[in-house]
């Protein structure tokens, strides 16, 4: 597989992570997603899938995501979603590559599931 280019970073994309608020006892709980940061990104489709949840069937689509390495995206885990920012469409992270390519994050990601 190429590796990314400066050329290729076609698509806004930006990455939420969950605020932590008081629930009034003294714990802090998951919030709403809060925008963390955003950046350029390159997609590859990695084909799609279908699943049967509670009787019904659902699309999945799954993409593997270049960005850029920087202090901010080699903070990136699971526990974040993406947004592309021109479809408003949210993707899962699955999976967070930041070791393989030092220049590069690579992220699996997946539409059609929670975040």
């Amino acid at each position: 597989m190429a590796k990314p280019n400066a050329g290729s970073l076609r698509e806004r994309v930006a990455f939420d992570a969950r605020s932590e608020i008081d629930d009034g006892y003294g714990n802090t709980v998951a919030g709403d997603f809060e925008e963390r940061f955003q950046c350029r990104a390159e997609f590859r489709s990695r084909g799609g899938s279908e699943a049967v949840m509670a009787a019904r069937l659902e699309g999945r689509n799954t993409f593997g995501v270049y960005v850029r390495s920087s202090s901010q995206s080699r903070r990136l885990t699971t526990d974040w979603r993406m947004r592309d920012v021109r479809r408003g469409i949210s993707y899962a992270l699955v999976a967070v590559d930041t070791v393989t390519e030092p220049a590069w994050v690579y992220l699996t990601v997946q539409s059609g599931v929670a975040a």
